[in-house]
């Protein structure tokens, strides 16, 4: 199926233009210290040069069309950073920067703020989540505690009232999806509430450019677009110009943690396997008995091109998690303004509920989260091979292991890691018995003919399904 990509670049950063410059932060982190500065600078083992450099320039590549991790790195691999020291703070000097991050020879203003965020995070998740044995991050109220440390410090734990609506969906999608993504965040504008989305193209572009127009509308000058990203996903989606407020979380699984723990209402659009990593991570965590009573409103919605796609997401999720996990969203499809009824009213319930329970409106203290899910899955073509897919499996171990399935999918397509081992090992190999690996074989070619697996190219699966 032929489409049309969304995403168009203001400047062609792979033709070979560059840019040198100075840049100093506003507001933020515009002072470090000399250890922490040496630390960033270190190339060496345990040192944060090489993650401070992967993120920084996905960063300033914001606006390309590739989504290939790998493919970046190779066009800039001259790309330096050096931190100055001032009398008065710091300046980042980088050399051989994307030349889409700049107009006349200065840095775009919204991408220098996105890159000292970066900065920001890091420094911080070193010093004071990895490093001050605060946080036993092997211990899942430890691991709550950081995520919200590092939102908090983000300064996004700002919500006075349920008013943040987390936005799911495939960063490769068709020109008609992306506009009922921005017609859809349009209502959610006009309607006063604001939009989280991981911040890069596609399904999390348009919820934030919809929202923008109608907070304008509205005169509402406070609109809040928060991007959560992390290190491994950030090089294919960096953030799109819309971003006000950039957190990166360090690994993916703290990233859902933040998605759920800081929106009070979620909307999916059609996805990839990205999208259903997404999905699965969420109504796992509902189908928790401790979660029985905790209001999320949760929308699936679309165009009408796109009902097949959720008439089969809902078939594979009534095979894998049971009839429960449907009672648990709504499927909303060619209606964007019903969406945004369905928030305000679901967002009416949440209100009443964080009352009754003298929870915080900011973060969701109250929500369990399995602790397979908050425990980081260390992605390699053993531990794919390993994980347990059977029907027979009570629904919680069958979830877990398909969400870190659907990780390892999204590694091999679009990670630089993944698409490493996948280079020197081949596909991973998925083993299960065949109730359950050949619809998932279904879904995951749905993926494949619908181009939801990359923005470019021809696509050779990184997995084989073995019954």
């Amino acid at each position: 199926m032929s489409k049309e990509l969304i995403q168009v670049p203001l400047h062609d950063a792979a033709s070979g233009e560059f840019v040198d410059a100075r840049v100093a932060p506003r507001g933020s982190l515009e002072t470090l210290s000399h250890e922490e500065v040496a630390k960033l600078l270190d190339r060496g083992q345990g040192g944060l040069y090489p993650l401070l450099r992967r993120c920084a320039l996905a960063v300033l590549n914001a606006g390309s069309i590739s989504d290939d991790a790998r493919e970046l790195f190779g066009k800039f691999h001259d790309f330096e950073l050096k931190i100055i020291q001032q009398s008065f703070g710091i300046e980042l000097e980088v050399i051989n920067a994307p030349a889409i991050a700049f107009v006349d020879g200065e840095m775009i203003r919204g991408v220098k703020e996105l890159l000292f965020a970066v900065l920001r995070d890091i420094v911080y998740i070193s010093n004071e989540v990895v490093e001050s044995g605060r946080f036993n991050l092997s211990q899942p109220e430890s691991i709550t505690n950081a995520v919200f440390h590092i939102l908090r410090n983000a300064r996004v734990l700002g919500a006075q009232k349920p008013d943040l609506v987390v936005c799911w969906g495939g960063h490769s999608i068709s020109r008609e999806e992306y506009e009922y993504t921005k017609r859809v965040g349009y209502e959610l504008g006009l309607r006063g509430l604001n939009v989280c989305t991981g911040c890069g193209p596609g399904a999390m572009k348009g919820p934030m450019k919809g929202a923008n127009i109608g907070h304008a509308k509205q005169r509402i000058k406070t609109g809040c677009y928060i991007g959560l990203t992390e290190p491994g996903i950030v090089a294919a989606e960096p953030p799109n110009p819309i971003v006000n407020q950039l957190v990166l979380m360090p690994d993916i699984e703290k990233r859902l943690e933040a998605f759920i723990r800081l929106g009070h209402g979620i909307v999916i659009f059609p996805g990839g396997v990205g999208t259903m990593e997404e999905i699965l991570f969420l109504l796992g965590t509902l189908l928790d008995p401790a979660n029985a009573d905790e209001p999320m409103p949760l929308i699936f919605t679309g165009p009408k091109s796109a009902a097949a796609y959720f008439q089969r997401i809902d078939e594979f999720i009534a095979l894998t998690l049971g009839p429960d996990a449907r009672k648990r969203y709504q499927i909303v499809i060619d209606d964007e303004a019903e969406v945004g009824r369905a928030m305000v009213r679901g967002f009416a319930q949440v209100l009443a509920y964080r009352k009754q329970v003298g929870e915080a409106f900011n973060f969701n203290w109250n929500l369990k989260i399995p602790e397979g899910f908050q425990r980081p899955f260390e992605i390699s073509h053993d531990s794919v091979a390993g994980l347990d897919l059977h029907l027979d499996r009570p629904v919680y171990e069958r979830v877990v292991a398909l969400r870190r399935l659907f990780s390892a999918l999204v590694a091999g397509n679009v990670k630089e890691n993944g698409i490493r081992q996948i280079e020197e090992n081949g596909p991973f190999l998925v083993h299960g018995d065949r109730a359950l690996v050949e619809p998932l074989d279904d879904l995951l070619a749905q993926f494949i003919a619908q181009n939801r697996m990359k923005l470019s190219g021809d696509y050779k699966p990184v997995y084989r399904i073995v019954a």
